[in-house]
């Protein structure tokens, strides 16, 4: 049995992306570590926070209930500052993961990687997504500690863009909403940086079903209840929609250039 690490950018990005991943390695008795890089101040505030709570807060314990929900041995929080939305003044700050020098940050990450004895790592890819700072430091950050503490297998999470347009075509003959904020949403439109959604599926490696553990999944997302507008929307879809959204991971390997085949991590 192996080890891998998941590494993400804020609390609750575990949930989407590699959530059926993590969930499928405990199942198949690999260890599994979650390390979150920043602590998520800039997300959404909820209104029912306690006397005394803060919003970091809540999303530390939301995120422990998620690593629990989806059996997760560790959870690391990395120590950076949220550096909030392309374009924030909180970019600048010299707290926050977007200034820190990628050497740094890797030699925190490679840290780990090392104590782990780490088999398997996921980053993001190129522009984390939908190019949110802090996901394109994940990707940076990341291949840098994996150089730092020979971690063998590299694996940059991602969201199939072509598989999106269909599923969402789907939804629009259905009369369903596409988007968080209820409104038609394309995936080919501009995301924070400017660039579509995800990565062409031409550009994949390995699709990972994790259809055995969706109920995990989605009892992970349930955990983030504090960021409504994205995990509220994704409670609300169907079961049936939800499964056929996010039952396959998608992933690039490092070092691989084949063509999209149905795969795992621990191959």
């Amino acid at each position: 049995m192996g080890t891998l690490v998941c590494f993400h950018a804020h609390p609750d990005d575990e949930s989407m992306t590699t959530g059926g991943s993590m969930a499928r390695a405990v199942a198949e008795g690999h260890r599994v570590v979650l390390v979150v890089a920043t602590n998520g101040e800039y997300g959404e505030v909820p209104a029912d926070l306690a006397d005394g709570e803060t919003l970091l807060d809540r999303r530390r314990s939301e995120s422990e209930a998620s690593a629990a929900a989806l059996g997760v041995h560790r959870l690391v929080w990395l120590g950076y500052k949220d550096s909030g939305m392309t374009g924030w003044k909180q970019n600048e700050d010299l707290e926050s993961f977007w200034q820190a020098p990628v050497d740094e940050a890797g030699e925190r990450l490679a840290a780990i990687l090392r104590e782990e004895d780490a088999d398997v790592l996921t980053v993001y890819d190129w522009h984390g997504n939908y190019g949110h700072p802090d996901h394109i430091k994940v990707h940076s950050v990341g291949h840098r500690a994996a150089e730092l503490a020979g971690t063998p297998r590299v694996f940059e999470t991602t969201m199939n863009r072509d598989a999106m347009k269909r599923f969402f075509a789907i939804a629009r003959e259905m009369g369903e909403a596409t988007g968080p904020d209820g409104e038609d949403w394309d995936p080919d439109g501009p995301a924070d940086d400017g660039n579509p959604f995800g990565t062409p599926e031409s550009e994949l490696t390995h699709a990972v079903d994790v259809g055995a553990y969706i109920a995990k999944k989605r009892a992970s997302i349930s955990c983030h209840k504090s960021q409504v507008t994205d995990a509220g929307f994704f409670m609300t879809m169907p079961d049936e929609a939800f499964t056929m959204a996010f039952s396959t991971e998608w992933f690039m390997q490092k070092g691989t250039d084949h063509p999209l085949r149905e795969g795992w991590l621990f191959e």
